[in-house]
């Protein structure tokens, strides 16, 4: 009989264990998802590709999610079971609880053995196939990268503008290729270059590049080739060709090889780091020894909270999925605090890093020891039982604070409200609820691994905990207009499971109720949802992301995410004219070390170049005034060289000083009006926008 309530058991728990580990699996993959669409949506990435991405990054969840999985289906498993009277029974029948745990302790074990080859193996090779798929991936995508119209300066000490990109069969074709060599004077000494101050510019009225993934680079075989640079003593040299071959480099092969990070590297070459490497610095050895002990560290969670989760579930005399679910939240929140917390302090040299990795796993087993200890000693409480009465009496003294006129009013105007028919009032208490229940969870568990993963920032930039709570509750509008979707679909298939699963939907159907209009409440609610989505996105959600964005960056102690890009070098005017300069003070209307380069539109050759020490707004003349510099207009055959050591004024250069600063803006800080005019605006100026193009419609389909 034994053996039979040890399977059933280890059945229970093991089907709530794989449900809530798929859960906290995609709760953690969201933010994985979101750093890799970053690649994905500025590459023509294959599905092959992808899928390798998804994969590789899915193991680096699994040392965080199973110890989690492993506490909700032993607290759901034995909840259920103890309020169903399970459990007293097997008492009855003079089973021990020693016998129950043993099972359970045994699942336990098991998933421990599963983390830890997860953490100890799986999780840095992962990584690092990760990183070597994406690096790759990179290298034989040099062409495909290139976006028309923007500056592109993936390219070291180079900016590549293409006006155009088309494609001829299998050949990628470049028009109206503009590239400036920005390599310092001081490296092209060393090179046996003799180039003065500025860059040095290439013209091609059309370009084909072939891409070299094994030297990282790429050829451009260029037709109407053009150049122009400034020697030692300022004059302008220009070269011009029908055809000329130019070179790309990306970043050299060596450089490629990149050292692995210690989350990258094997538990072996990592533990020689730690104890065997004598000439790291504290940072890196702290750095490294966290790494390593936290890998042994967090598969041992799966049994410590075991130990703790056990006596609570068996406890439990009125459990459902609800409470086991809470209660998983405040242990891991608990475990998880600890833990980083301590770590946090390691850190900063407080404490030394096995102390800090290990004290939460000895506090967890401490006190899983003790409440096993007390299992079949008499006079237990009900424990889950007793944090449920409390929850209870603080919602009701809460419910009690409202006039009783305020309460009565707003239940007789909601009823009919929220219940035309029956039928409909019936259908959407249980979606609505499934829909809370499911929004409210997803929204707590993300904000929960958010507060983790700042923790460590909070504790060494000494910020409030009020800045915390602050930055989470701003967070929250976000995650419930990104987790909305989900909570709807999700929500439909268990109203409509449950319905079905009791015959509920037979029984309509033989009623007269077709499927049709059984469905009709829930696509009505679901429009409403998905209108007041839009108004939210419209009206709250911008405001609540900039002030979020801003506290975020306070606790991590950064410039917040919204200001003036100043460091913009390349920028286009009005018509074809094109701006470089080396910096830039908004404030004063002044620009150093200026080029401006007048293109023709049709050729694409360059008429003039003007380039000055300095230039400042002049906004009586409405113009920029160019001081100590020389202008060579290329359309001139007759003293084509202009140089001026005072001042010179080209009134055809209106572009005022806004439009080299604006603002920078995230695209969660905008709204669908806002995000369209952000877009245009830096289209104009040759700027990339592809992935604000993604968001803007992305405001429409959600």
């Amino acid at each position: 009989m034994i053996r039979i309530l040890s399977k059933a058991i280890f059945r229970e728990v093991l089907t709530s264990a794989f449900l809530g580990t798929l859960l906290f699996i995609f709760v953690l993959f969201l933010r994985t998802i979101e750093r890799l669409s970053v690649l994905l949506v500025k590459t023509s990435a294959p599905p092959a590709v992808v899928a390798k991405l998804l994969l590789y990054a899915l193991p680096s969840t699994l040392p965080f999610a199973l110890p989690l999985g492993v506490l909700v289906g032993i607290l759901i498993g034995l909840s259920r079971m103890s309020a169903d009277s399970e459990i007293v029974a097997m008492r009855a029948a003079g089973v021990s609880s020693a016998s129950v745990a043993r099972p359970v302790l045994l699942f336990a074990f098991c998933a421990f053995v599963v983390t830890a080859l997860a953490s100890l193996w799986l999780t840095p090779l992962s990584l690092h196939l990760e990183s070597k798929v994406a690096r790759n991936f990179a290298a034989a995508q040099l062409t495909g990268n290139i976006e028309s119209r923007i500056f592109d300066e993936q390219f070291p000490n180079t900016v590549l503008y293409v006006g155009n990109v088309r494609t001829e069969g299998k050949q990628v074709i470049w028009n109206q290729v503009f590239i400036a060599d920005t390599t310092p004077p001081e490296e092209l000494q060393h090179e046996g270059k003799n180039r003065g101050e500025g860059p040095r510019v290439i013209i091609a009225q059309e370009a084909i590049p072939h891409p070299d993934p094994a030297n990282n680079r790429i050829i451009l075989d260029t037709r109407n080739f053009h150049s122009t640079e400034r020697d030692k003593e300022g004059k302008f040299i220009t070269t011009a060709s029908p055809t000329q071959t130019q070179t790309l480099q990306a970043q050299k092969q060596e450089e490629l090889q990149l050292n692995k990070t210690v989350q990258e590297m094997d538990t072996g070459p990592l533990y020689k780091r730690v104890y065997r490497q004598h000439n790291l610095s504290k940072e890196d050895y702290v750095d490294a020894a966290i790494e390593l002990h936290q890998r042994f560290a967090l598969p041992l969670a799966c049994v410590l909270l075991a130990l703790v989760g056990i006596p609570l579930g068996v406890s439990s005399r009125k459990g459902g999925k609800s409470t086991a679910f809470v209660l998983t939240v405040v242990l891991a929140f608990l475990y998880y605090l600890g833990f980083i917390t301590l770590i946090g302090l390691a850190r900063k040299g407080s404490l030394p890093v096995p102390v800090a990795v290990w004290t939460p796993d000895l506090v967890f087993a401490i006190a899983g020891t003790f409440l096993l200890s007390r299992l079949e000693k008499p006079g237990d409480r009900d424990l889950t039982g007793w944090f449920r009465q409390v929850g209870k009496k603080a919602v009701s003294r809460l419910a009690s604070l409202r006039p009783v006129e305020v309460r009565a009013g707003r239940r007789t105007s909601w009823l009919p409200a929220l219940r035309p028919l029956l039928i409909d009032g019936y259908v959407l208490n249980g979606f609505l609820f499934y829909f809370g229940v499911l929004i409210a969870a997803l929204v707590t568990l993300i904000e929960v691994f958010t507060f983790f993963e700042l923790l460590g920032d909070m504790i060494k930039n000494d910020i409030q905990m009020s800045t915390m709570i602050d930055y989470l509750w701003h967070l929250a509008p976000s995650l419930i207009y990104q987790l909305t979707p989900i909570g709807t679909l999700v929500a439909s298939l268990i109203c409509f499971g449950i319905l079905t699963k009791y015959n509920e939907v037979t029984a309509f159907k033989a009623g007269g109720v077709s499927l049709h209009r059984l469905a009709t409440p829930v696509l009505a609610i679901s429009l409403l949802i998905s209108g007041f989505l839009f108004a939210f996105d419209h009206y709250y959600i911008p405001e609540a992301n900039r002030r979020q964005e801003m506290l975020r960056a306070q606790i991590k102690k950064k410039p917040a995410a919204t200001y003036l890009r100043k460091d913009r070098h390349w920028i286009f005017g009005r018509g074809s004219r094109v701006y470089n300069y080396q910096l830039i003070d908004p404030h004063n209307a002044v620009m150093t070390h200026v080029n401006v380069y007048e293109l023709d539109p049709h050729t694409f050759q360059i008429q003039r170049q003007i380039s000055a020490e300095r230039a400042h707004w002049d906004p009586g003349q409405k113009a920029w005034v160019f001081q100590n510099g020389m202008s060579h207009d290329f359309a001139e055959q007759f003293a084509p060289y202009r140089s001026f050591k005072g001042e010179a004024v080209f009134p055809e250069l209106t572009e005022a000083p806004s439009w080299f600063v604006k603002e920078e803006k995230e695209y969660k800080e905008m709204n669908f009006e806002e995000l369209g005019r952000y877009i245009r605006d830096s289209q104009a100026s040759g700027l990339e926008t592809t992935p604000l193009r993604v968001q803007y419609y992305k405001k429409f389909s959600v």
